[in-house]
């Protein structure tokens, strides 16, 4: 589904954030006081605003209603980021994703019924951490940071099915998708009933609290 999404602050973040949403075929609005940055935005972005965010008026007159998602990314302002959030709320927004400077900024903005808040170095630093900690780490589930995603390669399960392992039941382990040895793709949903050989590569939706490695 082909989103309409508008990006307040079109900084470091927010303008990457913005561009990668156009690469990937959303339609992206950007809005900045900043003349230098509207001026660099207009050649990746679909439309680009020079425009006060804080000003409630200004939004409307956008057209800021009309979006499906919003992010709020206006540097390091608590006080601008979180007036625009509640802007963002009365104009009914479905979606408005903030991206926060400390961890009260960020209690602060769940408080202004936000639905996402991102630190941004706090995320990069959890993420880098963890794939040092866990081999073969990939990411936490955005739905619920107790969720994480590794990729395991077949050792010890060569032989055995899915039917058969019950990795569900005795490790919580969630098999998503397969690449098999000789495959240079991922098969979703694998058959339960497939025989792992040594060498496929799996990944897994698991428990990030599940201590110790996973020696599949």
């Amino acid at each position: 589904m082909k989103l309409e999404i508008a990006v307040i602050g079109l900084g470091k973040f927010g303008f990457y954030f913005a561009s990668t949403l156009v690469d990937l075929g959303h339609t992206v609005i950007g809005i900045d006081n900043s003349q230098i940055r509207v001026q660099a935005a207009r050649d990746k972005l679909d439309q680009v605003y020079k425009a006060d965010a804080s000003n409630k008026e200004a939004l409307e007159q956008i057209g800021l209603a009309e979006v499906s998602h919003v992010l709020i990314s206006v540097g390091d302002s608590i006080a601008a980021s979180s007036m625009i959030a509640m802007y963002a709320k009365e104009m009914e927004i479905p979606k408005v994703w903030v991206k926060a400077v400390t961890p009260d900024h960020k209690r602060l903005l769940y408080k202004l019924g936000v639905d996402e808040v991102i630190i941004p170095e706090q995320m990069a630093a959890i993420q880098i951490a963890s794939k040092v900690a866990v081999p073969g780490f990939l990411q936490y589930a955005s739905f619920d940071p107790e969720v994480s995603f590794q990729e395991l390669t077949i050792s010890k399960w060569a032989g055995k099915s899915l039917r058969q392992l019950e990795l569900i039941k005795k490790h919580q382990l969630q098999v998503i998708a397969i690449k098999k040895v000789d495959s240079e793709s991922y098969e979703y949903a694998p058959d339960a009933d497939y025989s792992f050989q040594a060498g496929d590569t799996i990944i897994v939706l698991r428990h990030t609290h599940i201590s110790g490695v996973i020696k599949a």
